[in-house]
């Protein structure tokens, strides 16, 4: 699975070979700003195959750049993340949950435990929670509610989200330039989809890292100074 998201929602290997057909920076930019807002959509299958097309500069890829390629993806995330940020901080908390447990909100794979669970990583963790999330599965796409239910500062929240979205892109750029190294374009989409997994995995990983270093740090006795 890519991300965790069920392919149901769309054909993704069709969607990823018409991607590789018509990659290009726009395209890259759009539906980046898709995956990071509230509609569910795999950054997977667009940042690996344009950094792939990029390096072996073939087909629609000819002329890109994969350094561009990342940053036009990370800027793409900045813009998604802020249409979370924004529409939370207008709309407000009631009615982002009552959303989550509308009809709509549960067809975007929306739900008042994804919204909790985002907003109560947010208020646990501070602006860096806008950072660390944009690594973890399920967190990445709705971190920013929270940020915006919260009122955070704007410029702390681009910079964070920012970062957090570049290191993303960056290890899925280097994912596609990698492969773009071993594999052939007929292989690209199971390859892709293969190593996704590990990254998948090593999202939880990261997440329960920051789980085990909270509780360190809630529970570790507090040092008394001497008089």
């Amino acid at each position: 699975m890519l991300d965790l998201i069920p392919l149901t929602i769309f054909d993704a290997s069709q969607f990823f070979q018409w991607f590789v057909d018509n990659a290009n920076y726009l395209f890259v930019f759009v539906f980046m700003v898709i995956e990071s807002s509230f509609i569910p959509f795999p950054s997977e299958v667009v940042v690996p195959p344009a950094a792939y097309l990029a390096c072996t500069n073939a087909g629609a890829g000819a002329g890109m750049n994969v350094f561009l390629v990342v940053l036009v993806a990370t800027l793409g995330a900045l813009v998604g993340a802020f249409i979370n940020y924004y529409l939370a901080l207008w709309i407000g908390r009631p009615v982002v949950y009552a959303f989550a447990d509308s009809r709509v909100g549960h067809a975007l794979l929306i739900n008042k435990e994804k919204v909790r669970k985002a907003e109560d990583y947010f208020d646990k963790h501070g602006a860096i929670s806008t950072f660390i999330g944009r690594l973890i599965p399920a967190i990445r796409q709705l971190i920013s509610i929270p940020a915006g239910i919260a009122r955070m500062n704007v410029g702390q929240f681009a910079i964070f989200t920012f970062l957090g979205a570049l290191v993303w892109n960056s290890v899925l750029g280097a994912l596609g330039y990698w492969l773009a190294e071993t594999v052939s374009p007929d292989q690209l989409f199971d390859k892709v989809e293969e190593y996704n997994r590990y990254l998948t995995w090593g999202g939880y990983v990261l997440a329960g890292l920051c789980v085990i270093f909270i509780l360190f740090n809630a529970f570790k006795p507090n040092k008394t100074k001497s008089s």
